[in-house]
């Protein structure tokens, strides 16, 4: 039997907000908003560690992709525009159909499937890319699934991994500012006390057998009312990159 990393109650929160993922302005409007300073980070990324042309068609063709933890597709579909294969994968059984009807209105090819990464990671699956997007802040055990994203990627995979820092700071906003003043998340989303440090998640990367290459902050702008990215300011959300080694 696969050892599961999957927080129930984490399952069930995102279970009950499904039909919303594609409102632009509901439960997942701050994702909306994010998306796309996420996709700006991940294609140039993807673009720098596999020598490709993000000036080309379909620059990611011949890539094989994971989002994990996919919720209704916002990066898998845009991966797939992108010429990537994509699989998107999510515990939250309700997500799935939710992305594929929309994958299917948009004419997109791409494998949903209700799962987990260490159940893929079991059944010998192989990605030159995962996605990882948002994900390590929910799980029981972050280092046994960060082990299993490694596993999921072939030698000379890269991994994208954004979470949330831990700190008075990202507590006033992700949790008091976002889920209190704004509404923008129904309360209890986010658990503060499961936010990782950057410093925290590099370690774990690391024992997770994987080599971290770079760290960014996504900043928002109250001002501008807009996300953008940051070499210094980590203080809330960020991301991070990493590779396998051996290729």
């Amino acid at each position: 039997m696969t050892i599961t990393t999957i927080d129930p109650a984490e399952v069930a929160k995102f279970e009950a907000m499904a039909a919303e993922w594609w409102d632009p302005n509901g439960k997942f409007k701050p994702l909306h908003m994010l998306n796309p300073c996420r996709l700006d980070y991940i294609t140039r990324q993807i673009a720098a560690e596999f020598d490709r042309d993000l000036t080309a068609p379909v620059p990611f063709e011949g890539l094989r992709l994971l989002d994990i933890g996919c919720g209704g597709g916002l990066l898998s579909e845009p991966m797939a525009r992108l010429g990537a294969e994509v699989v998107g994968a999510d515990a939250a059984e309700r997500n799935i159909p939710v992305a594929q009807i929309h994958a299917q209105q948009e004419g997109l090819q791409i494998d949903y499937r209700h799962t987990t990464a260490e159940d893929m990671a079991a059944a010998g699956e192989q990605f030159d890319v995962v996605l990882n997007m948002e994900v390590v802040e929910h799980v029981a055990d972050p280092l046994a699934y960060l082990t299993a994203c490694q596993q999921l990627l072939k030698p000379g995979g890269l991994m994208v991994c954004s979470t949330l820092n831990r700190n008075p700071k990202s507590y006033l906003m992700a949790i008091i500012g976002a889920e209190y003043v704004m509404r923008w998340l129904p309360k209890g989303t986010h658990d503060w006390a499961k936010f990782i440090t950057p410093d925290e998640l590099y370690d774990l990367i690391r024992r997770a057998g994987l080599e971290p290459v770079d760290r960014t902050g996504f900043v928002f702008d109250k001002i501008r009312w807009n996300w953008s990215l940051s070499e210094r300011d980590l203080s809330v959300n960020y991301v991070t990159a990493s590779v396998k080694p051996g290729a």
